[in-house]
């Protein structure tokens, strides 16, 4: 019985195991470069990523507008693509850690936050451009990116609804004039959101995007809190548990490892899985004592 005992249990870790390895992780490095870069911009870039052995891919701007249109104006997106990204694969749970350079409109919690709802996990990135630019077209890049890493597609529409909770997340930092709050106010609705057993409706979603931009003190105007709303309403429709995407947000994984700890019924399936390992193995250790 002890040896049968054993045996399950090792099978189990195995399973653990594979939960954690659903990407390739250690050294997978792709950089995507805009296709519009001239090649002294393109060494430019190739120099402050600093990675001689890393994959490199294009990205086009037909493939920023892919994502893009109907967000932003075409004028916004432009007709070049430039912005440029390299993402490393990182050790499972380590999260989405981001970096920016020469990226105006976009902050770095805000590619995390994003990438984190596009289904992207555990990896460092870089973003970069020549010159200054907003950064929106980047997130498009970064995807590639980890699909060419990982070898697996994303879920198209995760991608869509991560690129308009982006710009929808900019555009509310431009007005509060705080790029930073706008961020962690996604984040904090991500978290209200996964505390709910079921769909909220839209007038619910109000409330709770007026009592968390209370608690922050930020003033929202009708406008911005139904554009919340419309992004909320399709973050919801994902059907994904948020309480492991939140856990990708590097910016805030402080935050959101307290909601967790408060919350046990929020704990993640791995989690679970290893306290159950653990109360298994205790009593393994048990009967041979």
């Amino acid at each position: 019985m002890r040896k049968l005992l054993l045996i399950v249990i090792m099978m189990l870790l195995s399973m653990t195991g594979a939960v954690y390895a659903d990407a390739t992780t250690g050294d997978s490095i792709v950089i995507t470069l805009g296709n519009d870069l001239k090649p002294v911009q393109r060494e430019q870039i190739l120099g402050g990523f600093k990675a001689p052995n890393a994959k490199i891919i294009t990205v086009t701007n037909e493939e920023e507008h892919k994502y893009l249109d109907g967000l932003l104006s075409k004028s916004v997106i432009g007709s070049r693509a430039i912005s440029s990204a390299m993402i490393q694969l990182s050790s499972p749970g380590s999260g989405i850690h981001v970096e920016t350079n020469n990226i105006t409109w976009v902050s770095k919690a805000m590619y995390e936050n994003a990438l984190a709802t596009a289904g992207v996990k555990d990896a460092n990135v870089k973003v970069d451009a020549p010159f200054q630019v907003s950064g929106t077209a980047a997130l498009t890049g970064v995807m590639k990116a980890f699909e060419t890493a990982t070898g697996q597609r994303l879920d198209e529409n995760r991608k869509r609804v991560a690129n308009e909770e982006m710009v929808t997340t900019a555009q509310i930092g431009q007005q509060i004039g705080d790029k930073e709050k706008a961020a962690e106010l996604l984040t904090r609705l991500k978290a209200e959101l996964a505390k709910q057993t079921s769909k909220l409706s839209d007038d619910q979603l109000r409330t709770i995007i007026n009592n968390v931009a209370s608690q922050m003190g930020l003033n929202l105007t009708n406008q911005e809190v139904d554009s919340l709303v419309s992004i909320l309403r399709k973050i919801q429709n994902l059907n994904i548990d948020w309480n492991k995407v939140l856990d990708q947000v590097s910016s805030y994984k402080g935050q959101i490892q307290d909601f967790l700890n408060n919350n046990p019924e929020a704990k993640s399936l791995v989690q679970q899985i290893l306290t159950f390992l653990k109360q298994l193995i205790d009593k393994a250790l048990a009967w041979f004592h």
